[in-house]
């Protein structure tokens, strides 16, 4: 599989081993950029590097998944499960600062766990398929509401006719 490099700023100390060791002179030792178009992929520039901010990353990625239709039903009953306990804790009376506190992180723990599921199982990849349906799905909720607008703006963008 085809790879190139990447380096991740926030992790890099700076100690540059890694830009020296390009066999195609990819790495740039002034900024430390790395030129994709000169990068074979080695990754010997990835190895050297003591902080590990530089990762390979394939060119292409796997096809998505197929997923039958009992477990796309699973999946969306449990993240709707997970967004009603969200809305239900949201919906509790004001008691107490600690008690308000603990309901906003179990219905923001729901709403993680949720967006979890969805991710993990395929539907929150943006070039998938099922991103775009599940989106159309969700303009017929309840769950949405009034704001659609930028659901809509989203269908539109990752439709495969505006690629």
């Amino acid at each position: 599989m085809k790879k190139y490099a990447i380096r991740d700023i926030t992790k890099c100390t700076k100690d540059c081993l890694c830009l020296y060791v390009c066999p195609t002179g990819a790495t740039d030792t002034e900024n430390g950029q790395i030129d994709f178009e000169k990068c074979i992929g080695c990754g010997a520039c990835s190895e050297a590097c003591p902080s590990r901010a530089i990762t390979m990353i394939p060119w292409n990625y796997p096809a998505e998944q197929t997923h039958s239709k009992l477990i796309i039903q699973k999946i969306h009953k449990l993240a709707e499960s997970k967004a009603n306990q969200e809305r239900m804790l949201e919906g509790l009376p004001k008691k107490s600062p600690n008690f308000n506190r603990l309901a906003k992180a179990i219905a923001k723990s729901n709403r993680i766990m949720g967006e979890d599921l969805l991710r993990e199982s395929g539907y929150l990849i943006p070039q998938g398929v099922e991103t775009i349906k599940f989106l159309k799905k969700l303009l017929n909720s309840d769950y949405v509401g009034k704001n659609t607008e930028e659901i809509e703006l989203l269908i539109q963008l990752l439709s495969p006719h505006n690629k």
